[in-house]
């Protein structure tokens, strides 16, 4: 039965069970027409209780025993969430059905077989429109614009056989309802939002996607048993295209050959879903672009920062503020535009993902090449820099190493002016993070204070156009002429602190060759390696001034 958008909220839990019950999930006890619209999707921990949105969709993992989900139901009412999920069998007892009618609050089962993040990733795609506040309702073919399970049960209804809706890779974008009247790899596709690979590999070998992305009429496959009839029911597929790219499929488990009539309808069907596909393609880009744009002109500070901050539903809140880049010098990084525009990208919507993990109402974007991540202060304001700093420390565990992230936090931010402080720390230390040449990769400005100064006088000199002077530039000019390493040597011996043994590993030489270049340094140099003031002056060039501005 297709569901129209004047019947009720599109974020409802009535939306969600019509969608996915009797698949995924099922109401155990509770009313869902009283939770009204979901405010969004939480996954509880005991350790660290996140926070909740009103009308929460609370996912109890390892939620069991009977007292439990009792404690939980308790404090879930008194945030005023909308229902709790758990893992079938729900141990509906009748202290946890009078816990569900005293608090509200609805309890759901999870099918067993269903994983959680799978879960999580159906209710989030069914809960994202209108997430940054967008005006107004598109329709296309009188359904919602965007919505595939809206479109999966209309096309069901039309077909009068239970429908997925699938991309390139036979990921399960959207399904109707009846699922249970298929076979069960059907069910096993649904549970997993991913086609099997044994039977993706069946329908590979006889030649089905071949078949399908050769033709824009549907493609009829008779059943294919894997020994325990698992795949026992006849398809129908056809391509979704959009010209000549072929966006996805969509697949119905019917008795037999559809008629004529049917076949037309499905026809159509397809090119509806192809609409629908590419609108939620380009709206997944306007919200992506709308974020962007609210995220910079709150950072910004300026005129319309708090307007930007109310449509991000952060206004009036003080906020943690973090800053995700790519490690490497700015020319590294714009060797490969494209490529590296990509990486940026991936690691953004990465680390969105992790922080809406972590706080249900914060925002994150790519703004100026940089991912700027907002979100509330949990507790203590004093604490928020010290649990920032803990979600940074989280995301890079999480990530590893093969995206090269470095994560700025900035200082806890309590109004706009805060805000654009805030802003300013992440870029400074995210520069010292990017183009260090220690292990760290996540920092604040205490951690990194000095050498941020050290790259801003750099900048300062270089606009100047300041050149070396004293010993550096003779040293600069004596290798010029004899192509020798002295300022390599001198920095070495700096950097080491004077351990002649440490510099000259560092330089792979022998000490007794080390401490003869140290002695000519000193000569042609005219510096006195015992005082400090000359060692000073020499280390500070040497940050400073580039040999480069030498020549």
């Amino acid at each position: 039965m297709t569901s129209m958008p004047s019947a009720r909220p599109r974020a409802s839990l009535v939306r969600v069970l019509d969608d996915l019950g009797a698949t995924l999930l099922d109401l155990v006890h509770g009313d869902a027409e009283r939770a009204g619209e979901i405010g969004g999707v939480v996954i509880h921990d005991p350790v660290d209780a996140p926070v909740l949105p009103r009308g929460a969709l609370v996912l109890g993992v390892g939620v069991e025993s009977p007292e439990q989900v009792v404690a939980l139901l308790g404090d879930l009412g008194t945030a005023r969430a909308a229902g709790l999920v758990l893992r079938a069998p729900v141990p509906a007892t009748a202290e946890v059905r009078a816990a569900s009618d005293r608090t509200g609050v609805a309890v759901l089962g999870l099918s067993r077989g269903a994983p959680w993040a799978h879960l999580a990733a159906v209710l989030r795609s069914l809960l994202a429109e209108g997430d940054v506040g967008v005006a107004g309702e598109e329709s296309l073919g009188g359904l919602p614009s965007g919505d595939l399970f809206a479109v999966a049960n209309a096309i069901a209804s039309l077909l009068d056989a239970p429908i997925t809706i699938e991309d390139r890779s036979s990921r399960v974008l959207a399904f109707s309802g009846r699922q249970d009247e298929a076979d069960p790899s059907r069910v096993e596709t649904i549970l997993g939002r991913q086609v099997p690979e044994r039977y993706a590999r069946i329908l590979n070998e006889r030649g089905v996607f071949r078949d399908l992305h050769r033709t824009d009429r549907p493609v009829f496959i008779s059943p294919a048993p894997d020994g325990n009839d698992a795949f026992s029911m006849p398809r129908v597929a056809i391509a979704v295209r959009a010209g000549d790219e072929v966006l996805g499929s969509i697949w119905a488990a019917v008795p037999g050959p559809l008629s004529e009539e049917r076949t037309e309808a499905f026809c159509e069907a397809a090119k509806l879903v192809a609409l629908h596909l590419l609108r939620v393609r380009a709206g997944a880009d306007v919200q992506r672009r709308l974020r962007a744009d609210l995220l910079g002109s709150a950072l910004e500070g300026g005129a319309g920062a708090r307007e930007a901050l109310d449509r991000l539903g952060l206004a009036g809140q003080s906020l943690m503020v973090l800053g995700v880049d790519l490690a490497g010098h700015p020319s590294d990084l714009a060797e490969d535009s494209a490529g590296i525009a990509h990486e940026r990208q991936r690691l953004s919507d990465a680390f969105a993902l992790h922080l809406s993990a972590v706080h249900p109402r914060s925002a994150a974007a790519l703004v100026g090449g940089v991912t700027f991540g907002l979100a509330p202060v949990t507790g203590a304001v004093d604490e928020g820099e010290e649990r920032a700093a803990r979600i940074a420390d989280d995301f890079l565990d999480r990530v590893g190493e093969r995206m090269r992230p470095v994560v700025a936090v900035g200082p806890v931010a309590r109004d706009l002016a805060g805000l654009a402080h805030a802003r300013t720390s992440v870029d400074r230390t995210l520069r010292v993070l990017r183009e260090g040449r220690g292990e760290r990769r996540a920092a604040r400005l205490a951690d990194v204070q000095v050498e941020a100064l050290m790259l801003e006088l750099r900048d300062m000199v270089a606009a100047r156009g300041d050149r070396p002077t004293g010993s550096l530039a003779r040293l600069l000019a004596y290798d010029r002429r004899h192509q020798s390493n002295l300022v390599e040597t001198l920095a070495a011996w700096l950097d080491a602190f004077g351990d002649v043994t440490r510099a000259a590993q560092a330089l792979y030489v022998h000490p007794n060759t080390f401490r003869y270049r140290l002695r000519r340094l000193a000569e042609v140099g005219e510096i006195d390696l015992d005082d400090p003031d000359q060692r000073f002056v020499a280390m500070l060039q040497l940050r400073v001034l580039t040999p480069s501005s030498g020549t």
